[in-house]
């Protein structure tokens, strides 16, 4: 049988979407003086470096950019791994960013570093929201929303010269 993609987003729409998103978070987060993007490995970081790259351009507040690392299939058997240290999250304004939320796992074991933490605040942002909730996570900042089944894949490449989102 032939692996059968759909095209949800080209290059563009993804381009226009990450904008929007750019100037929403700028617009709830003014009166900050730095936030913190912090992008999930693999997917979600690359969305979080181009969300960096819009706000840099928009805001009047420091963009900072961090990766965080976990295993999204065993989230329990690993260390979650955070590149910035964890004292300069405190007091900060932070946007955890993942490319699709589907039921809410991944993002919810990836708050465990910002637990301890004394944040101003913790908000989310996803390209794809499937709205297939099974942890209570929400995105406070969408690309797009879909009504899809299970057994559909959403797979987002946000990489250097291609950018589009698919699902099968």
């Amino acid at each position: 049988m032939k692996d059968q993609r759909n095209l949800i987003l080209n290059e563009e729409q993804i381009l226009q979407k990450i904008k929007r998103m750019a100037y929403q978070i700028c617009e709830h987060n003014l009166k900050e003086k730095s936030i913190v993007l912090v992008g999930i490995y693999q997917q979600g970081y690359h969305l979080a470096a181009l969300l960096a790259k819009e706000l840099k351009e928009v805001a009047p507040f420091e963009v900072i950019l961090a990766k965080l690392e976990l295993d999204k299939k065993k989230p329990l058997n690993g260390e979650i791994l955070l590149d910035i240290p964890k004292n300069k999250l405190d007091h900060k304004a932070i946007v955890l960013i993942d490319d699709v939320l589907n039921t809410g796992k991944t993002m919810a074991y990836s708050l465990k570093p910002f637990l301890d933490r004394n944040l101003k605040k913790l908000e989310t942002a996803v390209l794809v929201n499937r709205s297939h909730k099974r942890f209570p996570i929400s995105a406070n900042y969408q690309g797009i929303e879909l009504a899809t089944t299970y057994s559909e894949h959403i797979e987002v490449v946000l990489e250097k010269d291609h950018k589009f989102a698919t699902f099968k």
